[in-house]
């Protein structure tokens, strides 16, 4: 008989709960696992989780995962702040720990598979001959962009039990008709190591990080204003700048050297090139040759047509038409259609 045991993170939010009632309605043995990640005490999920795996009746377990939280995913925000970079944390905590610590889990545990309350489907290609990972039916909430750093070699284990739905209303109804008392819970809209959305102040305390005030200039090296801290910015910002300007001034960049936020138009904000870093190819093993692709820069942005070409561990894309703000440190994803080519990180 085929291993029909499943893993299922749960963050105590209604899409996880939802996921676990629907894999136990397919037939699947499951068991929810809650990942206890950070130390502040503000942010603990697995008792709602908890219960909802008792209602349902299904087995739950917590584990401590600090440790490697801490280093895959809150080391490496910290360092891209302090290198002028702006991370994604999302895309670093599902590589390590939904995809990495929990699967180390789920065969400790006999399970065939691993699942998540993610908006994106995982598919079976024939025309690639491998498994796929494809964006959700549900456009507004589809999450394939921050999963693009998973390994590809455990796609076959992995289930997105929410694929195929369109709304999350839908999902809440579901939770309605099971009584489940979080199909009202609103949405986390921020980083879940900083509930609070303060991330100025969480670099201060957890970091070596700290208000350093320096010039803020224009291209030309002119000195228009004071900043804080270059932590403080991020590229195409506008806004908390105090500078008095005929035309609206946004943030280019920055020379870390010498402290500086540098500043200029709009028009100064788009780039056709880029180079993109830290490599993970989910579709093929290598970019042979020139591919024409469809591009995302943010998780909220649109995708661009580009042309994408790779050198070792290296790709460049050259855009059809110039991309606004894009940004060192975020992802550059690159899609086949609704298959999810790769990505990587892009550089400055």
């Amino acid at each position: 008989m085929k291993n029909k045991k499943v893993l299922l993170g749960m963050s105590g939010g209604v899409d996880s709960s939802v996921s676990a009632l629907l894999l136990k309605e397919q037939g699947y043995e499951v068991i929810g696992v809650t990942l206890d990640l950070f130390a502040d005490t503000s942010y603990h999920t697995d008792s709602e989780a908890k219960k909802v795996c008792s209602q349902i009746g299904i087995p739950h377990f917590t584990y401590s995962a600090k440790q490697e939280f801490k280093k895959y995913v809150i080391d490496d925000f910290i360092n891209c702040y302090a290198n002028c970079k702006t991370p994604n944390p999302c895309i670093e905590c599902n590589r390590h720990m939904k995809f990495g610590f929990l699967w180390e889990k789920a065969k400790e545990l006999g399970c065939a598979y691993i699942a998540t309350g993610h908006y994106a489907k995982m598919e079976y290609c024939e025309a690639y001959q491998r498994w796929v990972l494809k964006k959700s039916e549900n456009a507004k909430k589809d999450q394939a962009y921050v999963l693009w750093n998973m390994p590809s070699n455990l796609m076959e284990h992995v289930l997105f039990p929410l694929a195929g739905f369109s709304s999350k209303e839908e999902i809440r109804q579901i939770a309605r008709e099971h009584h489940l008392k979080v199909a009202d819970k609103p949405d986390s809209e921020d980083i879940c190591f900083i509930p609070d959305g303060n991330y100025k102040k969480f670099l201060e305390n957890h970091s070596e990080i700290k208000p350093k005030p320096g010039n803020i200039v224009n291209q030309k090296g002119e000195i228009l204003g004071k900043h804080q801290g270059l932590y403080y910015y991020t590229i195409g910002q506008r806004k908390g700048l105090g500078i008095a300007n005929p035309v609206p001034l946004f943030v280019l960049g920055f020379d870390q050297a010498k402290n500086e936020v540098i500043v200029g138009e709009e028009k100064e904000l788009y780039q056709k090139e880029i180079l993109v870093s830290s490599i993970n190819l989910l579709l093929v093993d290598k970019i042979k040759e020139e591919m024409e692709v469809q591009v995302k820069t943010r998780y909220s942005s649109k995708t661009a047509k580009a042309k994408i070409t790779q050198q070792e561990n290296i790709i460049k894309v050259i855009f059809e038409e110039p991309q606004r703000a894009i940004t060192s440190g975020q992802s550059a994803v690159f899609y086949v259609g609704d298959i999810v080519l790769g990505g990587g990180k892009i550089m400055e």
